[in-house]
């Protein structure tokens, strides 16, 4: 059920009006806005992911606990999809790992155990979505970037920085290396051979030697012209004559100027009025820088000063004059200066202000210049405010005099973010204003029972209702580690209310957006308020939805895990009432479908745990042994890059440092062997050189999907339009996406063991079957891409196949029958649950030092009334503060987040 709280109102802005004979008229016009909205809303409900993890970095071996959060408007517990997806995707942008899990009363609980071998130390992007946010752009999904150390067979420690310095035609990067060793001793007089790739080729090489603290500095100069924008550099250094540790660095090289733009309120300057305006400044990197800068009028006048008061944002006020313009000088916090012409004012126009300190009301402003006011006075206009794309608040007024205000209460609006839309008489929307409806006190706490423990003694945490009267009825989370090893900063973190309330429906990146919601104070509402005149409502846009152009559903909510398709006779003719029958093989999963007139089929209500091998069997339908079972492919998101690198730790192994230095003494048991040596010929796997036609690619500039990446696949063609590295996918045709971004449409040319095919073919070829799949983004020779009038190679290489002495009778046997078919869907992950020793007696019984980190998460927290719960677990033997955090949603919509700190002695 989704609760609206719709309000309209006559407002009477600073003046006394009388409604117009053209009321009627008027009523149209807004009820047109409103249902226009309404349309949008119950069609393309919003629907939002939250993933609350038990600490904000990890390691090696560790095992990522998290638990999902589905909310829709007013941010109650969202009803549209019952299944959540989370994906890993690395560095170099590919997927390490897609999770599928059922969401149950609109949450969803979930591990990721970091495999050594496939996991290692770098900077991972975990997105969460639902398959009904895949109607939406991807930019809505939830995203964190999660950095992850390496600390069981760490040989080397490093650290990094490089300085750029380029034009339009060249460039020049000086990088700096210091290595250390695990016992962070540096590495003096070590030799150090290096590459640089970028656009999957070698652009720069070299050799040096370290110094005696460790350090090698490097001058990578690439190619004229072909300057790096997302490139790695790779060092090899030698500890000893045989052994070569090897280390990599990204490189994002930007020009090193700073940009600053300028917001007007409302969205135009208008001369004549005193206009609020902004400003961000941010580095080439992203990042806010601080300032401090004057503006000054085409005579060179003086007429404000000006300082940023966040992350290099702030606001000033100024009154522009017609046939004037004006100049903002900056200085910046590096002592850089620039200037910045402002935008040309216009000689008439009409703009909405919100003064946001009131904590009961948004103080609205309508103001008009001269001229316009004079060509629309006694004009109709309209104001109505959305949150979450849902209507609270509409309003009418006549422009009776140039300045016009007003109060919106603010009990009408969930928290979040609010949209203030002016209309003009006819229906077309002039101006908005994003307005933060702050939430209201917190409604829930944390306490120990006692202020102080020892290690491993027993903790009674409390859980309470702020308001002992009123019942608390919610889904919580909590998350309880040791800050000593883990220490974080508060106003970087992504948590539940920055999320859901701010970033969720902002544009672009924001930076450290916790900020907002610790310790807030007056500054830093003000500062939220300056946020929300320099970001864009992301959401919808009203001129869009007027036009009748709502967005496209591609894809509905899944209420359940499904598999669904066609059955065929050999003919390819659809096959009405097919019986049809699915089996779980070692289980006692199993279901029936009947096919539709169309010969279509649905699995519904399934639970297959992933890596399960399904078979489904037509047998049992008319003339049964002669029929195909096709399957419906599933929807998959591109695979691109982290929308906001600025969150990547550049240099993780300082960054975390106390973090990885108490993993290594917690994972000292699982160290592996340097050397294993096995005698024996090695067994050649198939690959593009098998084939005399392809053995001129070189493997250098080709990337490798292992098969074993496939496993999860549904269908190899689908899965390819996102794993394949440098590709991008269009209309049955894979292009070098560099190539193909520049406007080329020549297509790359498949091979399937060699056999030059084209992508229909791939819809063929199983995904076990496959070896590995070979992306060539450079044909070296040309001799491929001259032959086929192509540009690029991908080269699928299916598994041997051994021989076999088996009669032609027993191979037939094992032959998959016509009427059955045998995958593998993704499934649901396996539940694990969270390791807690309880120490009933710390003294005597247990002998092992608890180096634990996260020393409780409990993500099944649920309350339904007013009375205290009460949670209990053991402490490690870390000394110190110990964090907790719980968050979650009650069903009404109200987010809550608690930080309580104790401490072990």
């Amino acid at each position: 059920m989704r609760f609206i709280n719709f309000f309209i109102a006559l407002i009477l802005l600073s003046t006394s009006v009388q409604l117009s004979a053209n009321a009627q008229q008027d009523s149209i016009v807004l009820d047109n806005i409103i249902s226009k909205t309404k349309k949008l809303s119950d069609e393309h409900p919003v629907e939002k992911v939250y993933v609350h993890f038990d600490k904000p970095y990890y390691s090696v071996a560790d095992t990522i606990w998290f638990k999902a959060y589905l909310t829709m408007e007013q941010n109650i517990p969202s009803q549209l999809s019952k299944i959540v997806y989370v994906d890993v995707v690395n560095a170099k942008d590919s997927l390490v790992q897609t999770i599928k899990l059922p969401a149950v009363n609109s949450v969803a609980t979930g591990n990721i155990p970091l495999t050594p071998g496939t996991y290692k130390q770098g900077n991972y992007y975990i997105r969460a979505y639902t398959v009904w946010m895949l109607n939406s752009n991807e930019k809505y999904f939830f995203s964190k970037t999660i950095p992850i150390g390496e600390a069981i067979d760490k040989q080397l420690i490093t650290h990094f920085s490089y300085k750029n310095t380029q034009s339009e035609k060249s460039q020049s990067i000086e990088a700096i290396v210091q290595f250390k060793n695990a016992d962070k001793v540096a590495q003096a007089n070590k030799t150090v051979n290096w590459r640089v790739i970028s656009n999957y080729e070698i652009v720069s090489k070299g050799k040096g030697t370290t110094d005696q603290n460790g350090i090698l500095k490097i001058k990578i100069e690439p190619k004229k012209n072909e300057l790096i924008t997302n490139g790695e550099l790779i060092t090899e250094l030698s500890t000893t004559d045989k052994d070569i540790v090897t280390s990599s660095f990204n490189l994002r090289p930007v020009a090193s100027t700073h940009d600053v733009q300028f917001f007007p309120e409302g969205g135009e300057m208008i001369s004549g009025l005193a206009l609020r305006i902004s400003f961000k400044a941010i580095t080439a990197k992203g990042l806010g820088i601080d300032l401090k800068g004057t503006v000054t009028d085409s005579q060179g006048n003086t007429l404000s000063n000006f300082n940023s008061s966040h992350l290099g944002m702030g606001s000033f006020y100024l009154n522009m004059e017609p046939d004037k313009t004006y100049k903002a000088n900056i200085t910046f916090k590096d002592g850089s200066t620039k200037s910045f012409d402002l935008p040309k004012a216009l000689p008439s126009g009409i703009i909405t202000q919100i003064t946001n300190t009131d904590p009961s009301a948004f103080n609205l402003k309508i103001m008009a210049n001269d001229n316009y006011y004079q060509q629309n006075k006694g004009k109709v206009f309209f104001i109505v405010a959305t949150q979450g794309g849902i209507i609270y608040y509409a309003a009418k007024t006549r422009l009776a005099t140039q300045v016009n205000s007003a109060k919106i209460p603010k009990d009408k609006f969930p928290a979040g973010i609010v949209q203030v839309t002016l209309f003009s008489e006819s229906g077309d929307p002039i101006n908005e204003r994003l307005a933060f409806n702050y939430p209201l006190n917190e409604n829930l706490s944390l306490k120990t029972d006692l202020p102080s423990y020892k290690p491993r003694q027993k903790v009674k945490l409390t859980l309470s209702p702020k308001n002992a009267t009123q019942p608390l009825e919610g889904n919580y989370s909590i998350s309880v580690t040791d800050e000593s090893k883990v220490p974080v900063n508060e106003e970087t973190e992504t948590t539940i209310l920055s999320s859901l309330l701010l970033t969720s429906d902002l544009q672009g990146y924001v930076e450290k957006p916790n900020y907002y919601f610790t310790k807030t104070d007056e500054k830093k509402l003000a500062d939220l308020d300056v946020l929300m005149l320099t970001q864009g409502y992301r959401r919808f846009a009203y001129k869009d939805i007027l036009g009748n152009k709502f967005p496209p559903v591609t894809y509905l909510p899944e209420q359940d895990m499904r598999i669904t398709g066609t059955l065929r006779d050999r003919t390819g003719m659809p096959v009405r009432k097919g019986a049809l029958r699915l089996t779980v093989p070692g289980t006692n999963i199993s279901s029936e479908a009947i096919t539709s007139p169309s010969g279509l089929f649905a699995f519904s209500n399934l639970s297959i745990p992933d890596s399960s091998e399904v078979l489904i069997n037509a047998k049992y339908s008319t003339n049964g042994s002669n029929l195909m079972i096709m399957l419906d492919g599933s929807p998959l998101p591109e695979v691109g890059k982290n929308p906001y690198p600025a969150e990547e730790v550049v240099n993780i192994d300082s960054t975390l440092s106390a973090y990885l230095s108490n993993s290594k003494r917690q994972y000292s048991y699982l160290r592996t062997l340097k050397e294993v040596k096995i005698e024996g010929a090695k067994v050649k796997k198939p690959s593009h050189a098998d084939h005399p036609s392809l053995a001129g690619l070189s493997s250098i500039t080709g990337t490798v999907i292992d098969g074993d990446r496939l496993k999860d696949c549904n269908s190899l063609a689908l899965c390819l339009q996102t794993m394949a590295m440098g590709l991008t996918f269009f209309e049955n045709n894979f292009y070098v996406t560099r190539d193909y971004q520049a406007g080329s449409r020549v297509p790359v040319q498949i091979f399937i063991n060699g056999m030059a095919l084209d992508y229909m073919a791939l819809l063929s070829v199983l995904p076990t079957d496959v070896e590995s799949v070979e992306v060539f983004t450079k044909d070296e020779l040309g001799t491929i891409n001259r032959m086929y009038n192509t540009n690029g190679v991908l080269v699928v290489n299916t598994k041997k196949v051994k021989k076999s002495t088996m009669s032609l009778a027993d191979l037939k046997k094992m032959m998959p029958q016509q009427n059955m078919l045998k995958f593998s869907p993704k499934g649901f992950s396996k539940q694990r649950e969270f390791y807690m020793p309880k120490y009933t007696n710390p003294a005597n019984t247990y002998n092992f030092n608890d180096l634990r980190s996260t020393i409780y998460w409990n993500p099944k927290v649920v309350t339904s009334g007013t009375a205290p719960l009460t949670l209990e677990y053991f402490n490690a033997d870390g000394k110190g503060t110990y964090r907790a955090v719980i968050e979650g949603v009650d069903k009404f919509g109200n987010l809550s987040r608690f930080v309580y700190r104790y401490t072990v002695k």
